[in-house]
């Protein structure tokens, strides 16, 4: 056992000593030797990919093979099988969405995030009158499906908030997602109560020692609240549970790695729950804190764009029945080819402040955005391609009725 693989398993050992009980995946991410699995990966050779892309059900070791470096040449074969499973899975349908933001309010410091609490930023929470407003705006704009996205502060921006906030946004929209502090599962349950359908949280990276270097002060120190957040979703009997880490805060392969094993881990103790995997690559953001890190970072941390594509591509492979999402995040010249080859779910037309869909003067954004254009462009854009664009989120029945099929297919 590595050194790392140790320092994990004391920490285990720790919480249990002091009854605060790891959650089940912890337990199996604590068991994994990261330096075996990064081996495993930087060393697979073509066979192995080649053997990765003739089956039709993959494996984490394929997984590992398929986002290796031998598997660059195989890109245009990976992309190819990425489509048409796609297209076999989903037909031409490609769901829309948009983020709305609550408040930049935060009581955490992270190197990347322009709301941490250390930025010398004007702080703003929507009023429920403002909330209204903003959802006016973006129903004009044709959509039907939100995500409520928010700094994580508890106490101003907390449970309570959210139970006020939720039955206003309902009204308007179909299905709605948050994006906010991770919350206990009895929290998650009130909420849904309150029209709550999904829930977004990204782990950010699963390296604990890189995540402690990222995460300075607040809450979101703590590595395992947020880790076990899924495990409380699904608990909690929340439709939607999506995933993601950070690209380019660690190492992206490993990182990827170990949300496909996260990704096992739920499906086969929450099925009930569907699931969905976003993309997010480091990006600049006010405060300049992210520019930092992307400037101290090596060249073999990014991720580049060629390597996106390929992470793409395998994530269809690996699970043909996995959502797939790309953000605004990304240029318009990489979104336009890239999302006909695998993806499924795309946001269009963001704002990542504050009051910005009726307030277009509106600053403060939590990182910059590439694809700038408007909802309508991107959807003319994606139909160009021979993409339906869809407002509202995929049918409850359509996904359950696959959910036998899906299962056998995972294990």
């Amino acid at each position: 056992m590595t050194s790392n693989a140790l320092a994990d398993a004391t920490i285990v050992n720790d919480l249990q000593a002091l009854q605060l009980e790891p959650s089940g995946f912890s337990l199996l991410l604590a068991r994994q030797d990261s330096q075996q699995w990064q081996q495993k990966i930087m060393q697979a050779d073509a066979a192995a990919v080649q053997r990765a892309l003739a089956k039709n059900r993959r494996d984490l070791d394929d997984f590992a093979a398929l986002i290796s470096p031998a598997a660059t040449p195989f890109l245009a074969q990976m992309a190819s099988q990425a489509q048409l499973l796609t297209r076999q899975r989903f037909g031409h349908a490609l769901q829309f969405y948009i983020p709305l933001y609550l408040s930049n309010l935060c009581a955490n410091d992270c190197s990347y995030c322009g709301f941490s609490m250390s930025n010398a930023l004007k702080r703003r929470t929507l009023t429920l009158a403002e909330v209204e407003q903003e959802c006016q705006a973006i129903k004009a704009q044709g959509f039907a499906t939100v995500l409520l996205v928010a700094g994580e502060h508890e106490k101003k921006v907390g449970l309570s908030y959210f139970k006020q906030v939720l039955p206003v946004v309902k009204r308007y929209f179909s299905y709605v997602l948050i994006e906010v502090q991770p919350l206990a599962s009895r929290d998650y349950a009130e909420l849904r109560q309150y029209g709550l359908d999904g829930v977004l949280v990204y782990q950010e990276t699963y390296d604990r020692h890189g995540y402690a270097k990222h995460h300075i002060k607040g809450k979101k120190m703590d590595f395992d609240w947020r880790l076990a957040t899924p495990e409380r979703l699904g608990q909690a009997g929340v439709d939607k549970i999506g995933l993601g880490a950070l690209l380019g805060l660690g190492d992206w392969r490993l990182d990827s790695l170990y949300l496909a094993l996260h990704l096992r881990y739920l499906q086969q103790h929450y099925w009930r729950s569907r699931y969905s995997m976003s993309f997010p690559r480091l990006r600049p953001c006010a405060g300049g804190l992210a520019d930092q890190v992307l400037q101290q970072h090596q060249s073999d941390t990014l991720i580049s764009d060629k390597q996106l594509v390929q992470l793409i591509c395998a994530w269809r492979l690996f699970d043909p029945e996995l959502e797939l999402s790309l953000s605004t995040r990304e240029s318009a010249h990489f979104r336009d080819h890239v999302v006909p080859l695998a993806i499924t779910s795309i946001s269009a037309g963001s704002r990542t402040a504050p009051g910005a869909y009726t307030d277009v003067t509106a600053s403060l954004e939590q990182f910059s955005t590439d694809d700038q254009r408007s909802a309508a462009a991107v959807a003319e854009a994606m139909q160009q391609r021979g993409l339906q664009p869809v407002w509202k989120d995929w049918e409850k029945g359509l996904c359950r009725s696959n959910l036998l099929l899906r299962l056998s297919h995972h294990f």
